[in-house]
């Protein structure tokens, strides 16, 4: 139990070669599910693209593959991470499409509406209070931006709540909750999907030029 543990807690900040391990895992093991939560973004044309949390990199590539025109920005706590999504990424981060680095999603050091397009796949369950994290996202969003969120969590399902028991910081979320929340801090026209067989959930929340946002404390 140790060591499963020890390697199913990598998935908050991996580290070492445990951590190293659980990146290559997440890159090959979540695609079906994030090509999934992409398929349910509109027909959109952005310029500047955030993937927040973004783990081993593969979902920050994809999303610049499939808006060839946009340029990208990968995010992670983590430092391992950071440095295996670059390696994952390094023919975009080449040619200048893509740039990635370490930050923090409750204090973002971009500039207000900087964004067209923010992502977050299956990170949020480790994100210091949605409201303030979502507020942030938003704070770098431009008008009219989109937030899209995918978990392989539907905060039901009982493999992932029993993860939650495990792995410290864990939180796992309804699409209810994470809706309130993106409500709260400010996004509206905010939808829900629900894969027909699996606990996979996608939101998706849009910035609206009317809408207030603080930076939350």
């Amino acid at each position: 139990m140790g060591l499963f543990k020890d390697y199913v807690s990598q998935t908050r900040k991996p580290e070492g070669k445990l951590g190293r391990m659980m990146l290559n895992g997440m890159n090959s093991g979540h695609a079906r599910m994030a090509d999934w939560g992409l398929s349910h973004l509109e027909e959109i044309a952005p310029e500047e693209i955030v993937d927040l949390g973004c783990g081993g990199g593969r979902n920050a590539g994809e999303l610049l593959r499939k808006y060839p025109s946009a340029k990208g920005t990968a995010v992670d706590y983590s430092d391992l991470s950071v440095e295996k999504a670059r390696e994952y990424n390094k023919d975009l981060i080449a040619d200048g499409q893509l740039v990635v680095q370490q930050g923090d999603v409750s204090a973002l050091e971009f500039p207000d509406g900087k964004y067209d397009l923010a992502t977050a796949f299956e990170t949020i369950y480790f994100w210091p209070g949605l409201e303030r994290c979502f507020a942030e996202v938003a704070r770098v969003l431009k008008d009219g931006g989109t937030f899209m969120i995918v978990n392989e969590s539907d905060g039901r399902d009982a493999a992932s709540l029993k993860f939650e028991k495990i792995i410290d910081g864990m939180k796992c979320y309804t699409a209810e909750q994470i809706s309130d929340a993106l409500k709260a801090a400010g996004f509206t026209k905010i939808k829900t999907d629900h894969h027909k067989n699996k606990p996979w959930i996608t939101v998706i929340g849009k910035k609206q030029a009317e809408d207030i946002y603080v930076r939350g404390e």
